[in-house]
């Protein structure tokens, strides 16, 4: 039998995600086969303090894993990441770092330089794909180069608003608006705003988590979403499509309702669903992703595809979009996790094949 890997998983973090990625890898732990993958699960702090989950880690080696908490805490004794992505500490097999981290100084490149400047394996998309495909305002950017069709959107940074700037932006995009920090998902700090007071409110609050903030027009049309998988030759879900149970598919629907509807393969004819697979996979190698992705669309009454958002660490517990789609092209949970380790290796080996040294 092969060296069983040695996993790392990174949770919690910084950002306003923090208890997302908390119950995220709780459920990540109780997929986990410990007979494949030695692990060291390591908590980050809202604080930024790296914490080894000794408890959970503990459970996980006893093969009790029924009894993991449903949402992983962080807590244990202080430790430094560099000692934790030590490859010559950790006997056995290779070493994967699993980074469940969302938002800023998580899915952002910020630890994909980390892991990068360590030399150490890790799931996901790398330094630059990371960074632009977070930063809702350069995505736009970039895939507007590439000629993909997008909502109409202006971005400013917190000290270029003035008196005026919200009416300009009416003028411009229209009514109703959507205001989002640039920098930060699961809707957080998103608002719709119908009137020019509306939008000064919601620029205040998307400020309180970005210094940047883009307006986009609302577009009228159904949201439906891919699920993208792979390296140099990546594969799309089937799609699915959200019904949202408030106006917009806000943090309260993902997380804390139950009042949206996820329709899982989306209600499309075979030509529209091949289309937006395509379109999925266009844009997954457009903004330089790998391993995994979830491409968020909207398909309007006249038959449109607009690309709305790409997330490179998306939710990802039992619930979540990315892995109930993928249940339904035929991946289990637990055979996606296998998966997304494999493609962690197998991108660390032609990285290090084509970086001379």
């Amino acid at each position: 039998m092969s060296e069983r890997i040695n996993l790392v998983v990174l949770y919690g973090g910084e950002s306003a995600e923090h208890d997302v990625s908390c119950v995220t890898a709780a459920h990540v732990l109780r997929a986990i086969d410990p007979a494949r993958y030695s692990v060291t699960a390591v908590g980050i702090s809202r604080d930024g303090a790296w914490k080894l989950a000794e408890g959970p880690m503990a459970t996980l080696a006893s093969g009790r894993t029924a009894e993991l908490p449903t949402r992983l805490e962080v807590a244990g004794p202080v430790t430094a990441p560099a000692p934790v992505l030590d490859r010559a500490s950790i006997p056995g097999g290779p070493t994967v770092v699993l980074p469940l981290l969302h938002g800023p100084l998580g899915e952002d490149g910020t630890v994909q330089g980390l892991l990068e400047l360590a030399g150490v394996p890790y799931v996901g998309t790398g330094v630059l794909g990371s960074a632009v495909a977070m930063d809702k305002a350069m995505a736009k950017l970039v895939l507007a180069q590439h000629g993909f069709p997008q909502a109409a959107t202006v971005a400013f940074r917190e000290d270029q608003v003035g008196p005026g700037t919200a009416a300009d932006v009416a003028e411009e995009l229209g009514l109703p608006v959507f205001v989002k920090p640039a920098n930060m998902g699961s809707s957080v700090g998103v608002a719709k705003a119908k009137t020019v007071e509306e939008i000064t409110a919601a620029l205040r609050v998307a400020f309180e988590y970005d210094e940047w903030a883009v307006v986009e027009e609302a577009i009228t049309g159904r949201e439906i979403e891919v699920a993208v998988l792979g390296n140099r030759s990546p594969r799309a879900s089937v799609p699915g499509e959200i019904v949202p149970g408030h106006e917009f598919y806000d943090y309260a629907d993902k997380y804390l309702e139950d009042g949206c509807q996820l329709l899982i393969p989306a209600p499309l004819t075979a030509e529209e669903s091949a289309e937006v697979r395509e379109l999925a996979l266009q844009v997954f190698g457009a903004l330089r992703c790998s391993g995994l992705a979830r491409i968020d669309f909207f398909f309007t009454p006249e038959g449109q595809w607009v690309v709305n958002e790409v997330n490179t660490i998306p939710g990802f517990t039992p619930i979540s979009m990315y892995p109930k789609l993928w249940a339904a092209s035929g991946v289990s949970y637990a055979e996606l996790i296998d998966e997304l380790v494999a493609l962690a290796l197998e991108r660390a080996t032609h990285r290090r094949r084509n970086t001379a040294r």
